[in-house]
């Protein structure tokens, strides 16, 4: 396995891929201009997004692969580790953007990007584009490009720092179109989730655990965190954290019809240290005290 090199300046990718600096902390790299590749592992320090037109070989990002489509963007944030492997010497076909943390730093995009949660996805859950959405994600490029080809200014960081903002709410809207796209795949989704859930509230799981986290259900889906809590939040408009807790209080429901089965019992089969804590969930959820329910039951 090749070693990882860890680049944390755009100059550093630049020199690294054959580019120019046009600007010390953005840039963007169009793929036909750049050497031929078989292997690599990389850590960026900075944000990157790819858009790859032609089969190029398999990414790999964190555990997984995956085969290139045309019309392929994956993101990329700082810290994560990417690669790509092909048995012989490819020459890619895209665009991509490299900019670093410190650009968006002050500005309206740094405070909300952590809301671009796409950052955070998983490589097989890449985005992918028609040709008309395409077309509209390389003119962002392009002016981005056409910005840094532009001698720097006073408004420079403003028009790019835009574009840049321009080019990820775009993404969002691709991403959205993409979740509808694939209601059926989602739905399985779904219900492999819920049972993920079911099954660990009917083991003793809890008990050792607490309530199950987000990232569990994920692993045990083999998808990313995020991505779970947007198909699920665009699917029900509720979070993941919100439907673990729903169902977390199905299941105290069913325990509290058990005769002979104390509160304090119930929250610690559910995982609470502290049968208040479980209370004052189960109120929040329910508008009721689990011996208000259990009284009325």
């Amino acid at each position: 396995m090749a070693d990882i090199t860890r680049i944390n300046t755009v100059t550093e990718y630049n020199h690294l891929v054959g580019q120019e600096t046009l600007h010390p902390l953005v840039s963007v790299i169009d793929f036909a201009k750049t050497e031929p590749f078989c292997f690599f592992r990389r850590q960026l320090g900075l944000y990157a997004i790819f858009l790859k037109e032609s089969m190029c070989g398999n990414m790999t990002y964190g555990g997984g692969t995956y085969d290139y489509e045309e019309g392929t963007m994956v993101f990329i944030a700082p810290g994560q580790v990417y690669g790509v492997e092909s048995p012989t010497p490819q020459k890619g076909i895209g665009q991509a953007l490299v900019f670093h943390p410190d650009l968006v730093h002050g500005t309206a995009l740094g405070r909300n990007l952590k809301e671009y949660t796409f950052f955070s996805y998983e490589v097989n859950e890449a985005l992918h584009l028609s040709l008309r959405e395409r077309a509209i994600i390389n003119d962002c490029f392009d002016k981005i490009s056409f910005e840094l080809q532009h001698a720097i200014d006073a408004h420079s960081k403003t028009l790019i720092v835009s574009y840049i903002e321009l080019l990820l709410n775009y993404c969002k809207r691709f991403y959205d179109r993409q979740f509808i796209t694939r209601n059926p795949v989602n739905k399985d989704l779904l219900a492999r989730f819920e049972k993920v859930v079911d099954d660990y509230f009917a083991s003793s799981q809890a008990i050792d655990m607490g309530l199950p986290s987000v990232r569990y259900c994920a692993d045990k889906l083999f998808i990313s965190a995020n991505y779970l809590g947007d198909l699920l939040k665009r699917e029900t408009g509720k979070s993941a954290q919100e439907h673990i807790q729903l169902k977390m209080i199905e299941a105290a429901k069913e325990k509290m019809y058990i005769p002979g089965k104390s509160i304090s019992e119930v929250a610690y089969e559910l995982g609470f240290k502290h049968p208040q804590h479980f209370t004052r969930m189960f109120k929040k959820n329910t508008g009721l005290s689990p011996n208000e329910f259990r009284h009325m039951n």
